[in-house]
Parts: structure tokens; sequence; C-alpha cells
């Protein structure tokens, strides 16, 4: 027997199989629609999946502006960031942050699931997202994807 066909093949950034996706968002659920996007810039859908490699897609998301929010979160959940300085806290609604940028909210959604280190931080430049259903991306052929076919 061939002792070579048991190694396990660990993926580093140069043997990664990257793709680009189009994910669109209209329509659904922003906290289970993210977590489905974070699995797919994170490459968790994959056999060849390395926990430590950037080994995910390249993900757009289109339509970001359709999401949606359950309950009363778009008036209860809140965004909170700190200036720096002494008393410098401050905080959004979602209903805020949408019309200021809706875009703003997927992003910061997705963001909180990857991992917070550096690997996450580059995992997050691997997400565009954008309103309405152009986007600029038409070059890399980027494949439609079913995220309602995702577990």
């Amino acid at each position: 027997m061939d002792s070579l066909s048991y190694k396990t093949v660990s993926i580093n950034k140069q043997n990664a199989d990257k793709q680009w996706v189009v994910v669109d968002a209209a329509d659904q659920i922003l906290g289970r629609f993210s977590s489905k996007v974070a699995k797919l810039l994170r490459g968790k859908y994959k056999p060849s999946f390395t926990p430590h490699v950037d080994c995910g897609d390249n993900v757009i998301v289109i339509n970001a502006e359709k999401i949606k929010l359950t309950g009363n979160k778009w008036t209860d959940k809140t965004y909170i960031r700190h200036t720096g300085y002494p008393g410098g806290q401050r905080s959004l609604t979602a209903i805020e942050v949408f019309e200021k940028d809706p875009n703003r909210v997927v992003e910061k959604a997705v963001k909180g699931m990857l991992p917070k280190n550096k690997l996450g931080a580059e995992l997050f430049r691997n997400l565009y997202v954008v309103t309405g259903a152009e986007h600029a991306h038409g070059g890399q052929k980027p494949t439609e994807l079913n995220i309602n076919e995702l577990n």
C-alpha cells in the first residue's frame, strides 16, 4: 500500500483554490445571511479548508439595500463606537447606519463573524458589498450562488 496517499495536504496561499462568487442579499435576514457569507469568506464550505490560511472565496454581495432585519432591530439594535477621547462613546441605531450607507450594515455583520486577528482582516478584504444589482467585478467572471442552498 502506498503510504503517501494518507498524507493530509495543508493548503497555503499559493495553492488555494479561490473563486469569485456573487450572492444576492434581496429579502434575506441579516444575521443568517451574514453567517453564510462569513463561512464562504473563510472557506468552510470547501473540503480543503485550512483554519490558519485564507482559502475562502471572494464574495460580492449585491442588493444590500434590500436586506431584512426581524423584530424591532431597526430601532433597537445599536452600533457603538468610541472617538478615543474621554466621554467619546457614540451610538447609532441600525436605521441610522442604514440610511447613511446601506452597505455598512452588511459589512459590520459579516466582519463581526470573522476571526478577530490578522487573518480576519485579510478575509474581510475579500468582501465586496454593493447596492443594486450591478457590480464592477465582471472581469473576474464571478459565478452566481444561491445562498439558500447552503447550510
